[in-house]
């Protein structure tokens, strides 16, 4: 997938395509519905399949005090985009210049001069243009006008037990949500995956070590963080081949402030299970969240909080299906 980070970068042979809007953050079930949708056209009639979406979140540019914490760092977005099989990426950089072109403006330079658009797949609860004043009916409108027609794409969500009320939406505010709760398995329903967070390791108090449970530390976390709590889940190591044995491995992960000791940092550290011979300082690493064993707890001594640490390994273990060392 080729990612251009300006107009100027879309390549003369693009041809014509097969587009659609939007911030995915996330890029969670819904989202992989309509982008499923825009490969899909595209490849029935020989175009490109290309998203066009905003760094930074809009939210951050009109209200950053009330700007929603992100799913996935940039990084992670892109690749979640190009797992979908599109053939491009229009990162724009949303600022306020951006904000203040008109539905037609941004349409005109955007989707007709820019992308070539042929076929735009949108959301029946699309907003684009000056104050959000671009819908549905508006694209219609610039479709009719400029040559490209509009496919709009019913809301997705999972269905739920007869008799129970109606469906769920998949949404990034509704992953938020369930991640805020440290519902991690509810988010990944909505995602399509386990939910990730990626930092580098960074030097900490070592004393996992001490208590023979050594822990990576993450630094200058991307992806929403969790609410406090320890999880089952895996270390990923993007930095070695995918078929290495120890590119994924099982762990557990701890969110907190480490109370027991009267920390007041916000930590997010994870055990590899049974594995004390890693070396990861400085290397980039992803978390995998999989399974909520228990809030963060405050424990009256080492030795208390050691036997529960045990607990959740063999947890952890049992629900990752990982074997005993």
């Amino acid at each position: 997938m080729q990612v251009w980070q300006d107009l100027t970068q879309v390549p003369d042979d693009l041809g014509s395509s097969v587009v659609t809007i939007g911030n995915f953050d996330g890029v969670h079930r819904g989202h992989q519905a309509v982008l499923g949708r825009v490969v899909g056209l595209a490849r029935g009639d020989r175009r490109a399949a290309v998203a066009l979406t905003f760094d930074p979140h809009p939210a951050q540019v009109h209200r950053p005090e009330q700007a929603p914490e992100l799913l996935t760092g940039l990084d992670d977005r892109l690749e979640l985009l190009a797992a979908t099989g599109l053939d491009g990426v229009l990162l724009v950089r949303y600022t306020l210049d951006l904000a203040a072109l008109t539905p037609e403006e941004f349409v005109t330079r955007y989707l007709v001069e820019g992308l070539r658009a042929r076929t735009v797949v949108v959301g029946h609860d699309v907003r684009f243009g000056k104050g959000n004043s671009g819908t549905l009916a508006t694209m219609v409108e610039l479709g009719g006008r400029h040559g490209f027609e509009v496919v709009a794409v019913d809301d997705v969500g999972r269905l739920v037990p007869p008799g129970a009320g109606a469906g769920v939406r998949w949404s990034s505010s509704a992953a938020r949500a369930l991640l805020a709760e440290g519902d991690v398995a509810g988010a990944a329903d909505v995602l399509g995956r386990p939910h990730r967070v990626r930092g580098v390791v960074v030097h900490g108090d070592a004393r996992g070590r001490q208590l023979g449970y050594p822990t990576a530390n993450l630094g200058e976390i991307r992806g929403m963080v969790p609410a406090d709590g320890v999880y089952a889940g895996r270390l990923l190591r993007p930095s070695l081949p995918a078929d290495h044995p120890d590119a994924v491995l099982p762990a557990a992960v701890s969110v907190g402030t480490n109370p027991t000791f009267d920390g007041v940092e916000r930590r997010v550290e994870a055990y590899v299970l049974d594995r004390t011979d890693l070396d990861l300082y400085d290397e980039e690493v992803v978390l995998e969240l999989v399974a909520h064993l228990r809030p963060t707890l405050r424990f009256d001594g080492v030795e208390p909080l050691v036997a529960q640490m045990r607990l959740d390994v063999e947890r952890a273990r049992e629900i990752l299906g990982a074997p005993a060392a």
